[in-house]
């Protein structure tokens, strides 16, 4: 599940959770960064709002070091046993983040995110596409803000459009889809493509 945030990520995981229960598999849920030991103090590093100096490139092996622990220790294990996974973020979030928003090239921080996943891929990556005005504005509700959602309006818009642009380049994995729908809506497309998948 990808999205700029406030796109509304984590309600339709817990929604689509449900569903895949309901049709007999194991579900295991990942947040990136996080999701390990490991990961989740990577996590504190990243999102750390006092560490507005933090260079691009550093900031790019993080996100990988963090995904790379994840793969090994919960994503490929879990699927290797035929469990499904629902990851709220991953690879495409580094390549928006990273290789658009803050220019390091999308071909440089996939070439880094290889090492980090190896053969594990999304079979299909959901794009809750969201004005970056609107999840700013969600947000601003929250107590705190991290280091991420601190940045600039201008970047939060790079990110939106990154997201676009990634779904134009992946059209057959990525599912885009407006996020400022009705929840019930947004959960029943989601549900049709996954149900689609499973019959195939």
């Amino acid at each position: 599940m990808e999205g700029p945030d406030g796109s509304g990520k984590s309600t339709q995981i817990a929604l689509l959770r449900e569903y895949l229960e309901k049709t007999g598999y194991d579900v295991i849920i990942t947040r990136e960064p996080g999701g390990t030991r490991i990961s989740e103090d990577i996590r504190e590093t990243i999102l750390n709002p006092e560490f507005r100096e933090m260079s691009p490139v550093t900031e790019m092996m993080l996100y990988a070091s963090a995904r790379s622990q994840l793969v090994a220790e919960v994503i490929g294990p879990a699927i290797d046993s035929g469990k499904a996974v629902i990851s709220d973020r991953f690879v495409d979030s580094s390549l928006v983040y990273q290789g658009m928003a803050r220019g390091l090239g999308v071909d440089t921080v996939f070439e880094i995110n290889k090492v980090a996943i190896g053969d594990y891929m999304p079979d299909v990556t959901f794009l809750l596409d969201l004005p970056a005005e609107i999840g700013i504005s969600r947000k601003k509700d929250q107590k705190e803000l991290d280091r991420m959602e601190l940045e600039s309006l201008e970047f939060h818009k790079k990110v939106a459009q990154g997201f676009r642009d990634m779904a134009s380049r992946f059209p057959e994995r990525i599912k885009t889809i407006d996020a400022t729908l009705p929840i019930e809506e947004i959960c029943g497309i989601i549900k049709s493509r996954v149900k689609e998948l499973l019959d195939a």
